[in-house]
């Protein structure tokens, strides 16, 4: 050990130990931040920017993408790091950016920086969802408590009610588009001075070099189709979904709402999908799972009344966390000594869908002048995903070892 070393092990013995439950609201409030503000608040936005900033709905699905696409340049740096203190240091810098990438919104109209701070936020959402969730995961494991990550999770719910709220207030203040994010980005700041004094130690750096294999085997392929077709269904809903009710006359106003119950459904959905998951297998609960969300898209696509579409939010809220969770921890707790690296290679066919999903969606409202043919072809692709994790659980592949 050199001298250097040895000082900072030294250093960061001095912090004192954190609780659990330190832990625990750390992590949440990294999601709220990371996840639900850089990259939820910008769904109630959606339709206030349109009418607002003249934002096209072609370039508000380019937007997103671009978001999507900074999440995925974050999983693949992700994928690549070895070293416990440089992941620990890249976490705590993707809480700062993800501040950035929620105020900057405010600060310009101009259609490039809002690209620059949408990808921006991606990059930070990679953070939060990749490095501080393989950090809790391992503290978890360290500790030698339940690899489930469903109370974690609950930051994503959160995240959603938080900016679904704070979207409403700021709708019954009547204040502008930026004024708006200036609200989200103080939000964002609170999250991330919580996130930063509660963040995981830096672990173990012993026994954590990574031997997994480069050529996936056979089952994993299988997830990673499977975690691709839900991550197509993750991305239409959690970027349209308020702008698909606010187009129906009949459902005007409610969007800001739908989006509250999504987030209310989400945040005790991942312990409870943990709770399934321990009772029936982690394959049978996300194929339960993925055959609700198919519901939660059908629904405003046969119907365009305010039922069917808070029933659809809600169903949607109540899975896609959800299905994240349990596919991360099933990937993550196989790979114990560098979860965050195992999850970031799973995520980056989960990203590639939330890449094509959004732009895509955007061109065929734009061909169409409607949702429902997205709508259809979203749920038919999670059908898919339905079909994949069913020939993971025939196959019975050995899931003990990622590599």
């Amino acid at each position: 050990m050199t001298y250097a070393s040895g000082m900072q092990n030294a250093v960061a013995s001095e912090r004192p130990p954190l609780l659990a439950w330190q832990v625990w609201l750390g992590g949440i409030a990294s999601l709220i931040l990371t996840v639900g503000m850089a990259r939820f608040a910008y769904t109630p936005m959606l339709p206030v920017m349109q009418t607002q900033a003249d934002l096209s709905i072609t370039t508000g699905g380019w937007l997103a993408t671009l978001n999507y696409i900074g999440y995925m340049v974050g999983a693949l740096l992700v994928a690549r790091i070895e070293s416990p203190r440089l992941r620990h240091r890249l976490y705590g810098a993707g809480l700062w950016l993800a501040v950035l990438g929620t105020v900057g919104m405010a600060f310009s109209d101009h259609v490039v920086w809002w690209a620059l701070v949408r990808f921006a936020g991606g990059v930070s959402g990679a953070a939060g969802m990749l490095l501080g969730t393989g950090l809790v995961l391992n503290w978890l494991m360290k500790s030698g408590k339940r690899a489930e990550l469903g109370a974690h999770f609950m930051g994503v719910g959160l995240g959603i009610v938080v900016s679904a709220l704070a979207a409403a207030w700021f709708q019954g203040q009547v204040l502008t588009w930026s004024d708006r994010w200036l609200g989200f980005g103080l939000i964002a700041l609170l999250c991330a001075l919580a996130a930063w004094r509660w963040r995981p130690p830096v672990p173990d750096t012993v026994g954590t070099q990574s031997h997994q294999s480069s050529s996936p085997r056979p089952w994993l392929w299988l997830m990673l189709s499977a975690y691709f077709c839900a991550g197509v269904g993750f991305v239409v809903s959690a970027t349209f979904t308020v702008a698909i009710i606010e187009a129906v006359p009949a459902l005007a106003g409610l969007g800001a709402w739908a989006w509250f119950i999504c987030g209310i459904a989400a945040t005790p959905s991942v312990y409870l999908w943990d709770r399934v998951a321990r009772r029936f297998g982690e394959l049978p609960a996300l194929m339960a799972a993925y055959t609700c969300q198919i519901s939660s898209v059908v629904l405003p696509a046969v119907s365009d009344h305010w039922l069917p579409a808070l029933m659809a939010a809600a169903l949607f809220g109540g899975t896609a966390i959800g299905i994240v969770s349990m596919t991360l921890a099933f990937v993550g707790k196989r790979s114990p000594n560098n979860p965050g690296k195992a999850m970031a290679q799973l995520t980056l066919g989960y990203g590639t869908a939330q890449i094509a999903g959004p732009a895509l969606t955007a061109y065929a409202v734009d061909a169409t002048g409607s949702y429902h043919g997205a709508l259809w072809m979203t749920a038919a692709i999670l059908m898919m995903g339905v079909w994949f994790l069913n020939r993971l659980r025939q196959a019975q592949a050995p899931l003990h070892n990622l590599s």
